[in-house]
């Protein structure tokens, strides 16, 4: 836990032993890019392209203004979206999480979807593959099946459904550092033997514990790992960052 002050003093107890340090290395907004990638939206494709924040990018087309227009609560109501569709929020979470009515939501919700109509339409056929086939690939063709979809029950048919939105973007995320640690593992075990080890995975951020001695030599040679699990060609130039 990192946002309260008991959280930051419970982080500060972990520690690495005498002449080693603790490096984090993290994925930089992925499921947002792998949305981009699957979809094949060229508006958030081409965000990613242009190297832009793609929370202001996002509240700019949406709102129609220039993106040093951009205030922070706009900022904010795209971020809120941004990471809501990836999880299948409908308008009353939305509304929820903005802090705003059921009308401000829907026309937000409306505006966002038809900006990026692609991504929509992938999202509504995601679902519709789902509820035919009882499952969803990952961009590695990794299958995970959703029982609930043919639920007699509405919750659990929408649960399952929301699910399923999410499962190809968070599974090839999950996809993705499986490959880096196997990579970083042959790495450590070739040129970095007791030296440098992979202590912890949390989501898209893996820690390590390495010798002070090999941490400017080891730290490039990790992001390029997770950096490079796909190609600028497999990605279409939406470029996967890691931050250390």
């Amino acid at each position: 836990p990192i946002r309260t002050e008991l959280g930051r003093r419970i982080r500060r107890g972990f520690v690495a032993p005498k002449g080693k340090v603790l490096l984090t290395s993290d994925y930089s907004q992925i499921e947002l890019r792998l949305a981009a990638l699957l979809s094949e939206d060229e508006k958030l494709t081409d965000i990613f392209v242009r190297g832009e924040d793609v929370h202001a990018a996002v509240a700019a087309q949406v709102f129609g203004i220039d993106q040093r227009d951009v205030t922070k609560e706009m900022r904010r109501k795209a971020k809120v979206i941004n990471f809501g569709i990836l999880y299948g929020m409908g308008v009353n979470a939305l509304r929820e999480n903005l802090g705003t009515d059921r009308a401000e939501a829907q026309e937000f919700y409306n505006k966002y979807f038809e900006t990026f109509s692609t991504l929509a339409a992938y999202l509504e056929k995601t679902k519709e593959t789902a509820a035919r086939t009882g499952y969803t690939t990952t961009y590695f063709g990794r299958k995970r099946y959703f029982p609930g979809m043919k639920s007699p029950l509405p919750f659990i048919r929408a649960s399952a459904e929301r699910m399923a939105i999410n499962a190809p973007m968070q599974g090839t995320q999950a996809d993705i550092i499986k490959i880096a640690m196997a990579r970083i593992h042959t790495l450590f075990e070739r040129e970095y033997k007791g030296r440098a080890a992979l202590v912890m995975q949390i989501h898209d951020e893996l820690m390590f514990e390495l010798d002070e001695d090999v941490l400017r030599d080891v730290q490039p040679k990790i992001r390029d790992i997770m950096e490079g699990v796909l190609t600028r060609e497999e990605t279409r130039g939406i470029p996967i960052t890691v931050s250390a």
